[in-house]
C-alpha cells in the first residue's frame, strides 16, 4: 500500500502562489491532483504520467497551475500561480496503481489518496 503526503498549503492573498508538494512512500504510476471546496464535489485539478511526458489539467486551471514530478523523490508538485479566492479548497493528492489513463478526471481509477492539504484564498 502507497501512503501519499500532501504539504505546502495555507493562507494567502488573491493573487500570489504556492507550491503543493506530494510524497508517495512507493512507486505509483499517473498521478494527480483533486482538490474539494465545501458543500462542492471533489473535482480533478491536474495530472501527470510517471515519465512526467503527458499532463493534463483541468480547463479552470490552465495557464495558472503547473504539475511537475520528480521520480527519484516519488514527489509530485504543483505549482499554483495567480490564485483566486475560488481556488479555496482541499486539495489531494491521487496516485494509480496500474498504468490508466491520465485524462480521468472523475478519479475512480486512483487507488491511493492523500490526507490533504488546506488551501485558502482570501480576498
Amino acid at each position: 500500500q502507497v501512503q501519499l503526503v500532501e504539504s505546502g498549503g495555507g493562507l494567502v492573498q488573491t493573487g500570489d502562489s504556492l507550491r503543493l508538494s506530494c510524497a508517495a512512500s512507493g512507486r505509483t504510476y499517473t498521478m494527480g491532483w483533486f482538490r474539494q471546496a465545501p458543500g462542492k464535489e471533489r473535482e480533478f485539478v491536474a495530472a501527470i504520467s510517471r515519465s512526467s511526458s503527458n499532463t493534463y489539467y483541468a480547463d479552470f486551471v490552465k495557464g495558472r497551475f503547473t504539475i511537475s514530478g520528480d521520480n527519484a523523490k516519488n514527489t509530485v508538485y504543483l505549482v499554483m500561480n495567480s490564485l483566486k479566492p475560488e481556488d479555496t479548497a482541499v486539495y489531494y493528492c491521487a496516485g494509480q496503481e496500474n498504468p490508466y489513463s491520465i485524462a480521468d478526471s472523475g478519479g475512480s481509477s486512483y487507488n491511493y489518496w492523500g490526507q490533504g492539504t488546506q488551501v485558502t484564498v482570501s480576498s
